[in-house]
């Protein structure tokens, strides 16, 4: 409570706060304004049917389901920050861009909403299509003007809410876009919960109950994981110039389980979503073989098995991966070097670089399998205690509390900034 009231009493960090909470206000307003033409009760029951689109309706930001002018939500910026990370360190231009401080970063940002913006035209028309193949009628009597209407405000929906959450990094507390997915998934809480309430019965209470306890592990477990990182010690060289002893100290090289966050979950969604869409996509074919493959695939990604243990392969794949781009020990090796700094033990150059693959291999296995039992948690809940209303959204719990403790921390050194190191203990 005291750390509360010197946050409030921080004129600063209360401008901020309001700022936060009066962009997430207007954000939920607009992601209740539905699309014109289309049947929404209709659309919600089909999307409710399939665990992949209540996911990426949590990474909309609780936009999809209602089929607003924000339905695409944030996923268009997601992937374009993701693609120009990977460019990054692929391309050579835009690596010396990234080293050239905060004009290098902001030409950068640039880069990334001018992709945004096809990026989004390309999903709202993917989404369009899937929702014309799936035979439910939904969008069966728009004219072509009519689905270039919905293209284009889906597109301008994703622009402005990719404003509004550069606008709460800027001028707000925590990463803008983080925030607004968590205000999204806050958002649906009191929707899953009444849903539940309607089902409850004494039969399936002690399920709800064991899920209610499984949500409180979950969280327990991302929260360790998220913080836990492996210290690497670091010994540096003392040097002598002038008479005078410089260096000699020691520090610690952080090394996090979980390196990729939730990119991997991303990664995976991105990819195990494209076969499913392409088959409902020729599922009606006129060429009966094309038909027939078609449906044979979209039946299979349907099998629950199936769709759990691919998503589950692929999101450890991929975080294998996106630590590799990201985290190089080779760079880091001739950083240290540079610097005097060597881990005691290992010679500095290509031994320090092997002995940090090493490690980094076998902490990413433990974090790619966390990442993927966190996947599939929500379908192995779901049909373990049927109770598909309550499944624990094991991803949506990690970007909870990812976010919380991302903010706790901003708040945090903002505090500390201010003279306030002691409130917090």
């Amino acid at each position: 409570m005291r750390t509360l009231l010197n946050i409030w009493n921080t004129p600063d960090l209360r401008r901020k706060i309001l700022l936060t909470v009066f962009i997430i206000i207007i954000f939920r307003i607009v992601a209740h304004i539905p699309m014109p033409g289309v049947d929404v009760p209709a659309l919600r029951s089909f999307f409710s049917g399939s665990q992949i689109f209540q996911l990426l309706d949590m990474f909309s930001g609780g936009t999809l389901f209602n089929f607003s002018v924000m339905t695409l939500g944030l996923n268009p910026y997601i992937n374009a920050s993701i693609i120009m990370q990977l460019l990054t360190n692929v391309v050579p231009k835009l690596e010396e861009l990234q080293k050239e401080g905060e004009y290098g970063r902001a030409k950068i940002n640039q880069y990334t909403r001018y992709l945004t913006v096809p990026l989004a035209f390309i999903q709202s028309w993917g989404v369009l299509i899937l929702l014309q193949r799936s035979g439910s009628g939904i969008l069966s009597n728009l004219s072509p003007l009519g689905l270039v209407t919905i293209i284009l405000t889906m597109t301008a929906g994703t622009m402005l809410l990719m404003w509004l959450g550069e606008l709460i990094t800027e001028n707000g507390i925590g990463n803008g876009i983080s925030i607004l997915i968590f205000a999204g998934i806050l958002a649906r809480l009191p929707v899953t919960l009444g849903q539940t309430a309607t089902v409850f019965t004494s039969q399936n209470a002690i399920n709800i109950i064991l899920v209610a306890i499984l949500a409180v592990v979950v969280i327990a477990a991302v929260a360790i994981i998220n913080e836990a990182h492996r210290r690497v010690l670091v010994q540096y060289a003392r040097r002598v110039r002038g008479g005078r002893e410089y260096g000699g100290g020691s520090s610690h090289l952080p090394i996090r389980i979980n390196q990729a966050g939730v990119i991997p979950i991303i990664f995976a969604i991105s990819i195990i979503l494209l076969p499913g869409m392409l088959a409902t996509f020729f599922s009606t074919a006129a060429n009966p073989a094309i038909a027939n493959a078609a449906t044979t695939v979209r039946d299979l990604f349907n099998n629950t098995i199936f769709y759990s243990v691919s998503y589950f392969v692929l999101v450890v794949v991929f975080t294998y991966f996106y630590t590799a781009v990201t985290f190089q020990p080779t760079k880091i090796a001739d950083d240290l070097r540079k610097y005097g700094g060597f881990v005691p033990g290992i010679r500095p150059g290509r031994a320090t670089s092997d002995y940090l693959s090493y490690i980094i291999n076998r902490i990413t296995l433990v974090g790619g399998i966390f990442l993927g039992a966190i996947a599939v948690l929500p379908f192995i809940t779901s049909d373990v205690t049927n109770i598909s209303t309550l499944a624990i959204g094991g991803t949506g719990l990690l970007i909870v509390v990812s976010v919380v403790l991302e903010t706790a921390k901003q708040l945090e050194s903002q505090l500390v900034m201010r003279s306030y190191e002691g409130f917090l203990k």
